[in-house]
């Protein structure tokens, strides 16, 4: 999270384009009354970039930049808040530093602080003999870095209209409404998004018609918005096709989704791309004063996003379904961290049971994860979360890793057994995967057919052709392929025949109410296995709870199964425990 939060300053920083520019007057002035307060021959406008300290605007330095690694001031913007250094001397973390070696006694640096919370440096002034800082003079100070970042917003200004369309930008829109909160509080408005397109769609525009069309598409949605509100109302361009404007005070909600549903259907009817895009509109009640502006923002995209998910035009916000995506950003982020920290992360293994003997032949191998402030977290919560990101492949890596790693001690014990390892569709996209799965195996000493790679009918739906080819290369080179989850997917049995799998596994959805022969379930079951027979392809049921589900699979002709009946997952030890009692009972 720390390297995620450092990342996102130093692009805070970098967009500014402050770094390596020119001195300026506006900032010398400033830097100089920072001198004069103190009385101190040094001061110093100073940025924190990724190796360095840079000067914007300096007094009494004659270099432009110094290295940041003990710096004060990257402490300062590290951290947010005021340091002082009473004596370099007899300070344990900044006695050693290059400004100590140089001279210097005393530091004062306040924090010059995005409105996003991002520090970019200090304001900082420099003595070469030991002082206390008074609190007039720290106030002042604190006072003068306000004034700096208001000067390099000033500076910023043009980055507050969007170059194509003209409109205000999201910055300016968090501005307005903290404004128009101090000037009316309490006051109940309404943010509305309009999303105009797609992410798929704005891709097959500018694929068609080139990044131009998207612009004029952009030029011509500003237009027709800001004309339908009025000169005395402004629409801001918040995304690549996404604008924000705020209702008239104290409207009725219901009434005014009727407002904007007619007024989109008007823009809509003279678009140029009314064929090829749809608009998704959020809207999100607040009371000025009430909700922080980006929160407001956030909640009307939360419902603009709900409105595109579910088909519909217009959704308003819903404080649950926000929670909900606020929890996925916050576990996707901590994920990361979760795989770099060696503790939270581990498998357990669900054993595969041949149904006409009773031995165990395998197991199934499960991710779980123990987050360290909410516990354990379901997968069925984090893994559709990180597969469509770009933690799907290091996080198929390491269950590849740890998973292979217990088979070969397993092997060294003397069990011989087969693990089965989940992949997504992601995975199957990556054009080194075969050559990572045979190194892996190579290098610890396991057959190519001790792996089994499962994967669901909807991973091969994604990009089938590429899938298949992958598909085949894995089963030429020797690793078992399954196809997880059978029945619950969308794709044709063209795909199933295709598919160069020697295991389907039947969905616990079919198995759970397993019981009678004369139920649905027994039914769909039974035609599933014989369906499954004749395409060449071995049975595996999922989800066995009971000894009279166990029988009936057996009886069909099913060969493997797994579920509480046989075992929940276990851990590594308890696994082994579990195989080696099995095996003295049968004996």
């Amino acid at each position: 999270m720390q390297n995620y939060r450092e990342a996102a300053r130093l692009d805070a920083l970098h967009q500014l384009k402050l770094l390596d520019t020119p001195p300026s007057e506006h900032f010398d002035r400033i830097t100089r009354m920072a001198a004069q307060i103190f009385g101190l021959p040094i001061a110093a406008v100073s940025l924190t970039d990724r190796d360095r300290q840079w000067f914007k605007s300096r007094v009494g330095v004659e270099h432009g930049s110094i290295p940041r690694d003990k710096a004060p001031c990257a402490e300062v913007a590290e951290e947010g808040h005021l340091v002082v250094i009473e004596d370099f001397a007899t300070h344990p973390r900044y006695a050693e530093s290059l400004l100590a070696e140089h001279g210097t006694r005393f530091y004062a640096g306040a924090p010059l602080v995005t409105k996003d919370g991002y520090g970019l440096g200090a304001l900082c002034v420099l003595g070469v003999e030991p002082r206390l800082a008074a609190p007039e003079e720290l106030a002042a100070l604190t006072d003068l870095a306000a004034m700096v970042m208001e000067q390099i917003e000033l500076q910023h200004a043009f980055g507050r209209i969007d170059p194509i369309s003209g409109l205000p930008t999201r910055a300016q829109f968090r501005d307005d409404l903290a404004d128009l909160a101090l000037d009316c509080p309490g006051q109940a408005r309404i943010a509305v998004i309009a999303d105009l397109a797609r992410d798929d769609q704005i891709a097959k525009i500018v694929g068609a018609m080139g990044a131009a069309r998207l612009d004029e598409m952009v030029r011509e949605a500003s237009r027709a918005i800001q004309s339908a509100l009025g000169a005395d109302r402004t629409a801001y361009h918040v995304g690549t096709t996404q604008f924000a404007f705020l209702s008239p005070p104290d409207v009725d909600v219901a009434a005014y989704i009727a407002v904007i549903e007619r007024g989109f259907e008007a823009i809509r009817a003279t678009s140029s791309v009314r064929f090829v895009t749809s608009v998704a509109i959020g809207m999100r009640p607040f009371r000025l004063g009430e909700v922080p502006p980006e929160d407001v923002l956030r909640g009307a995209a939360s419902a603009a996003q709900d409105a595109r998910r579910n088909d519909g035009a217009i959704a308003l916000y819903s404080a649950d379904r926000d929670n909900e995506m606020r929890r996925h950003y916050d576990l996707l982020q901590d994920f990361g961290a979760a795989l770099e920290a060696g503790d939270q992360l581990r498998l357990v293994y669900q054993p595969r049971v041949d149904l006409a003997t009773g031995c165990c032949l395998g197991a199934e191998t499960l991710l779980r994860w123990r987050h360290p402030e909410l516990g354990e977290v379901s997968p069925a919560e984090f893994i559709p979360i990180i597969e469509q990101t770009a933690l799907a492949r290091p996080t198929t890596q390491w269950v590849l890793d740890t998973a292979l790693d217990q088979l070969a001690a397993w092997q060294a014990a003397g069990l011989e057994l087969t693990l089965s390892v989940n992949i997504s569709a992601a995975n199957l996209m990556e054009a080194d995967l075969i050559q990572r799965l045979q190194l892996a195996l190579i290098t610890r000493q396991l057959r190519p057919a001790q792996l089994e790679i499962e994967l669901t009918e909807s991973a091969m739906m994604a990009e089938p052709e590429k899938a298949l080819a992958m598909l085949r290369e894995l089963a030429e080179a020797g690793i078992a392929l399954a196809i997880d989850d059978f029945g619950t997917g969308h794709s044709s049995l063209a795909y199933l025949q295709q598919v160069p799998a020697q295991v389907v596994k039947i969905d616990q959805a079919f198995v759970r109410g397993l019981s009678a022969p004369w139920g649905a379930d027994y039914v769909l079951v039974e035609t599933m296995v014989d369906l499954i027979h004749k395409l060449g392809r071995s049975v595996v049921a999922e989800g066995v709870e009971t000894e009279d589900a166990a029988k009936i699979l057996a009886g069909m002709g099913c060969e493997e199964a797994q579920g509480y009946w046989f075992a929940r997952p276990l851990e590594a030890a308890a696994f082994a425990d579990w195989i080696a009692a099995r095996t003295a009972l049968a004996a």
